[in-house]
């Protein structure tokens, strides 16, 4: 058999069929490493006054992220990047959240940075159902004011502060800012300005007989402890010295008597906050809609207000069937 000239000669070229280069091109990341930019953020952390503890915590989760995704570079970070670190942990949510939480901001300083364009992590969240704090209970309120010594200046003073958080729901650091001119005892009011509230709005609170008569009583008193101390001030509550108390803190002294009554009388959740929710929960009992206890507290969402109002499973029932 003759071989037909051409007949198999295929006009094509070998080099197709080479899946694999002979020369494999090497990807250059231009983008900032993990590393390097956790080392500067932490500088600059250092630079602002972080605490010691707080960026350790960012460097332990930074790291056990690169390490847990293997990745080198920042433009590895993707969103189902973060989301496989997150289902790779064997934690619970409020841990899974901490640690988001950390990262999220860690990514944030870097687009501070300028080492990101935009910030996609923002919409990554872990879903915690909040555990509800509760109020104190108007039994311990009775029971701690019992024990308390109003004979003594302090006592009285830490009485008639736990009265007052109780029965008007006020701040721990708005009771510290509490002055003289506040009180209208004509109209039987709590007259708070803007400047000693949180959201700076004017509002005003209804007070009984028994609070005008303390107040009376502790202004008295104050006005001789001021004399004696020579200092000048209109505050309601002071301290054992007549300075006023360091009333923009949370952590005041009327805070830290609340704390060491909690423990000298072995009553829980004797605390500012919780007098406050317990007075959230008490203006409920009374009928009070959950829109004029918001406006009572001062808040600007109406889902902060319910979370005050410790509803349980039997509650919510028994009150919806007044409504079939």
């Amino acid at each position: 058999m003759t071989k037909k000239s051409g007949l198999f000669n295929i006009d094509f070229s070998s080099e197709e069929f080479e899946f694999i280069p002979q020369q494999s091109k090497v990807k250059v990341n231009n983008s900032k490493s993990i590393e390097d930019a956790l080392t500067v953020i932490l500088q600059q952390m250092q630079t602002s006054g972080y605490r010691e503890r707080t960026m350790m915590d960012y460097e332990t989760i930074v790291s056990n992220f690169r390490n847990a995704s293997n990745i080198e570079y920042l433009d590895e970070v993707k969103t189902e990047t973060i989301y496989e670190w997150l289902d790779s942990m064997q934690v619970t949510n409020q841990t899974k959240l901490t640690r988001l939480k950390a990262l999220k901001s860690f990514l944030s300083k870097c687009f501070n940075n300028g080492w990101y364009k935009s910030k996609f992590w923002q919409s990554i969240n872990v879903k915690v159902d909040k555990k509800v704090k509760k109020g104190t209970k108007p039994n311990d309120i009775q029971v701690l004011l019992s024990l308390i010594d109003t004979s003594t200046f302090t006592g009285l003073r830490d009485a008639t502060a736990i009265l007052t958080m109780y029965k008007t729901g006020i701040r721990i650091n708005t009771l510290g800012q509490l002055e003289e001119r506040h009180i209208d005892f004509e109209n039987k009011l709590l007259i708070l300005d803007g400047s000693i509230l949180k959201n700076h709005q004017v509002l005003k609170l209804p007070i009984d007989e028994q609070l005008i008569r303390l107040y009376k009583v502790l202004i008295k008193q104050n006005r001789k402890i001021r004399a004696h101390y020579k200092q000048s001030n209109t505050n309601i509550f002071l301290s054992y010295k007549g300075t006023a108390l360091n009333s923009k803190s949370t952590n005041n002294a009327i805070s830290k008597q609340l704390t060491k009554y909690s423990k000298k009388y072995g009553l829980e959740n004797i605390n500012a906050h919780a007098i406050r929710r317990a007075y959230a929960k008490n203006l409920l009992n009374k009928g009070a809609s959950v829109a004029l206890i918001s406006k009572a507290l001062g808040h600007s969402d109406l889902a902060v207000t319910t979370q005050y109002l410790d509803l349980d499973i039997e509650e919510v029932a028994t009150s919806l069937r007044d409504f079939l």
